[in-house]
């Protein structure tokens, strides 16, 4: 494994978990904001206002994006776990391959 196969997969999976994060951080940054704006027109400084409108936001992304984001990772998941043979050049100690020692056919 080279320096250059280990940093490709940080850059993929660092990528993908931009990729699913991405809807969920966006939505609860538009509704933080938009609350913040309405506490300021309304001069309600309510702490805990803020956590209803956010929490209700993120779950609707979730049942609309959820589908989309568990398939991105389990092809991920999948692409990674089926290029472990090519990105690890296992050899086994003593560079041999095993060999099967036969077994007698008799009583």
């Amino acid at each position: 494994m080279t320096q250059d196969s280990v940093t490709s997969l940080i850059v993929d999976a660092m990528g993908v978990t931009i990729k699913i994060a991405a809807p969920l951080l966006l939505v609860g940054l538009i509704i933080g904001l938009a609350v913040s704006v309405f506490q300021a027109v309304t001069q309600i400084q309510e702490q805990t206002l803020t956590f209803i409108p956010k929490i209700a936001a993120l779950v609707a992304v979730i049942v609309i994006a959820g589908p989309w984001m568990l398939g991105t990772i389990v092809d991920w998941s999948h692409d990674l776990w089926a290029n472990i043979p090519q990105t690890v050049d296992f050899q086994p100690v003593g560079g041999a391959q095993p060999t099967a020692t036969p077994t007698p056919d008799g009583p």
